[in-house]
């Protein structure tokens, strides 16, 4: 896998995959929708546009979901509609090498989740659907490397909180730019906020999702956002959730709140976000809920090069420390002892050379008391500090770990030491906090120095740290990952100019990270 891309790719990639597909291919697939039976649906059924997920060497998820009218529970009949579905070698669908029917359900909210199987290791691969005589647009994606291959790169997006009230999405028309083999969002990929006069945009709706419609129309107002659809079709994305796919710093079955949210109501509203979660997400049957739980823990393998681990922060975390002590407590879990134990497991035994960990919060300590003593972030690995330690010693016998991390809505680069009460403990690992899509909007750069600046000698391990907006971008080879930092200038208008803010270095063997 590369992220080389050649003039000519560059150009198909932003003028447009949905344009470009449908029509160079309209009048080789269309004649037979034109003959189909039944009542025609509405037009715009592809509203949404297409993506795909979770690659592996011989395999990928295709995804797409009828929708003619999105922010109003979809508009489709409450009927299975068959979708016809194509997989090519080329963007032109001259070679096909599958394809077949897949049944739209409305139980499902008409989304379609296609596990295509027997395809070549490491190569890119182009789709698309069909229904009642109306094509979708034209996606691309890419299965993993074979599973014995030692050597080749891997380009790797980080992304997280995109908050469409806080901005548009333009960091993703970069990484359109930078052409990532595979793109990992690790949560917040909806906001539940109420409606807001003074966001740049405006939520659907009138106040936060609690039922499956209003889950999905939050899901499909964010879905028609063009750069996240345009990415979305030209490369595969590995998501997990964090806790705004629900409500705010839940944990479990605890609400933020649980003096307005009973018990059952908010087992009710994860049941809904959940199940509205699976339904607009590139991610196989195995993740499809079982009331309120959901199965997102997995271990994608990228060849011998690299093993990425997409861990579940939420659903079996322990409720939220409130004090130093608190924190400190030894029974307070983070992932709960089965997911622990598969981590570890997967870690010990694991024969990449680099072992990824795609996490939803912050691994690395957050001091944000100035002086002496200690005030920790407890909603992120600080607020678990037992289980977290435990991690961190384990990773002294780890083959080159490196944690990808979000929520913080800034980069927070760090190394990984083996015990923060020592300042002299080894480091272990290293840790790339993405900043977010969008969510802050863009900051007052001033204030967020004067803020945090004044924090960094009660955090040596920090290596970089800014709240400009984007996204980070990862080039990973056996003999180091070399890492970006990519930027806009604004979120608040739909276009903006990116750059690289920073460039760093992990190199193989050597625990940490450097500034380049």
């Amino acid at each position: 896998m590369t992220g080389a891309v050649s003039s000519d790719r560059r150009r198909f990639l932003t003028a447009g995959a949905a344009v470009l597909g449908a029509a160079a291919s309209a009048q080789l697939w269309l004649p037979a929708a034109a003959r189909a039976a039944g009542t025609p649906l509405p037009d715009g059924v592809f509203s949404l546009g297409v993506s795909s997920g979770d690659p592996l060497p011989d395999g990928v998820v295709l995804w797409t979901r009828l929708a003619p009218d999105p922010l109003n529970g979809g508009g489709m009949p409450d009927r299975p509609v068959p979708v016809e579905w194509q997989l090519a070698e080329d963007p032109r669908f001259r070679k096909l090498v599958r394809q077949g029917t897949a049944q739209a359900r409305p139980e499902y909210g008409h989304s379609v989740h296609v596990d295509v199987r027997g395809l070549r290791a490491g190569r890119a691969y182009w789709y698309r659907f069909r229904t009642s005589g109306q094509l979708s647009p034209v996606g691309r994606t890419r299965t993993a490397p074979h599973p014995h291959s030692s050597g080749g790169s891997l380009r790797m997006a980080l992304a997280s909180c995109q908050n469409w009230q806080h901005g548009y999405f333009t960091p993703y028309a970069d990484m359109l730019d930078q052409d990532p083999d595979v793109v990992v969002f690790v949560g917040d990929y909806i906001y539940e906020s109420t409606p807001s006069a003074t966001g740049v945009r405006r939520h659907e709706g009138t106040g936060e999702p609690f039922s499956l419609v209003q889950y999905r129309n939050r899901y499909a107002q964010y879905r028609t956002d063009p750069d996240l659809a345009a990415m979305h079709a030209n490369a595969p994305f590995v998501v997990t959730f964090d806790d705004h796919e629900v409500d705010n710093d839940f944990a479990g079955e605890i609400p933020q709140d649980p003096d307005k949210q009973p018990h059952d109501a908010f087992v009710a509203r994860l049941t809904a976000a959940y199940q509205a979660f699976y339904e607009h997400m590139p991610v196989r049957a195995t993740a499809v809920p079982d009331g309120p739980h959901i199965r997102m823990y997995r271990r994608l393998e990228f060849g011998r090069l690299a093993r990425l681990n997409v861990l579940d922060t939420r659903q079996y975390r322990s409720d939220q420390a409130t004090s130093q002590a608190g924190a400190q407590d030894p029974s307070l879990t983070m992932l709960g002892a089965r997911q622990k134990r598969w981590l570890l497991n997967g870690l010990q035994d694991s024969p990449a050379r680099w072992n990824l960990i795609a996490s939803q919060i912050m691994m690395a300590e957050t001091d944000l008391q100035v002086g002496e003593g200690k005030l920790w972030f407890y909603d992120a690995w600080d607020g678990y500090q037992a289980e977290r330690n435990r991690f961190l010693q384990e990773f002294r016998e780890v083959r080159n770990p490196v944690v990808l991390s979000g929520d913080r809505h800034l980069t927070m680069i760090s190394d990984l030491k083996e015990d923060y009460a020592d300042p002299d403990s080894d480091v272990v690992g290293a840790e790339f906090v993405g900043t977010s899509i969008s969510s802050n909007g863009d900051q007052d750069q001033a204030a967020f120095r004067k803020e945090w600046d004044p924090r960094r000698p009660d955090n040596p391990h920090w290596k970089l740290l800014d709240a400009h907006r984007g996204y980070h971008l990862f080039d990973v080879r056996r003999d180091g990952i070399d890492a970006q930092v990519r930027v806009v200038d604004t979120v608040r208008q739909p276009t903006a100019a990116p750059s690289t803010l920073a460039r760093l270095r992990v190199e193989a063997g050597r625990p940490g990270v450097e500034v380049v």
